[in-house]
């Protein structure tokens, strides 16, 4: 055993020899090249260097900077076109809602009137026409009501109000029945009143006999108008 480590003695001992000369051979070589160079041609060589890699640098920020100003201008014209985009089609959306509200192609509600005309057992007097129901309607737009139906058939500029054959009544070329419920959405006030009082049509039809009640309602649901609409001669 003691002999064994004497020889790892011995071998670290001649390894820690041959690295310090080795060492103080490559510092006397560094000293001898250090005398024998010019610091100065150095010194010019490295300001040559810099300012070359400097340039070369501000060259390339250059390129950088100038690439970044387009695109952030292809930016902001994308931005600019997506909001105009976004504005033209938020309008074309929402004229397309008029439109749509217009041909009664939606559902609405609102504040609105509900009239019920309720047929009579007295044979004397005449049962409610669709002439009826049509000067209620016209009465009904003249006051600025938005939206009407007649038993949940919409009424559109091209509806059909017609009686058949004296027996019964057509709306939309759908067959309605008593009692007939006419909504109309709008002003409360200025409905109720185009149909009551002197000269209005509901109140013609009570002194009559029929039987008829107006109810206000704070919201009134109108179904849309479920058929495809048709122009045959606008060209």
């Amino acid at each position: 055993m003691k002999t064994n480590r004497r020889k790892e003695k011995i071998t670290m001992s001649i390894a820690i020899s041959i690295a310090c000369f080795a060492l103080v051979l490559v510092m006397s070589m560094q000293f001898k090249i250090v005398n024998e160079t010019d610091i100065t041609e150095i010194e010019n060589m490295r300001e040559t260097e810099l300012r070359a890699e400097l340039a070369n640098w501000k060259a390339k920020y250059e390129e950088t900077e100038t690439k970044y100003e387009e695109i952030k201008e292809k930016v902001d014209e994308y931005k600019q076109t997506r909001q105009s985009n976004e504005e033209t089609g938020k309008l074309v959306d929402s004229e397309l809602e008029q439109v749509d509200m217009i041909l009664g192609k939606t559902n609405v509600e609102g504040e609105g009137i509900e009239i019920v005309l309720r047929e009579t057992e007295n044979e004397e007097i005449s049962k409610i026409s669709a002439n009826d129901l049509l000067v209620i309607v016209n009465s009904l737009k003249l006051a600025g009501a938005e939206a009407i139906s007649i038993n949940e058939e919409r009424i559109t500029n091209m509806s059909d109000i017609v009686t058949i054959n004296d027996t019964f009544i057509k709306v939309n070329g759908q067959r309605i029945l008593a009692p007939y419920v006419i909504k109309a959405i709008g002003n409360q006030t200025y409905l109720e009143s185009s149909l009551l009082g002197n000269g209005g049509y509901v109140s013609q039809l009570e002194q009559i006999g029929h039987n008829v009640s107006i109810e206000k309602m704070n919201k009134v649901k109108i179904n849309s108008y479920n058929k495809e609409i048709k122009i045959k001669y606008i060209e």
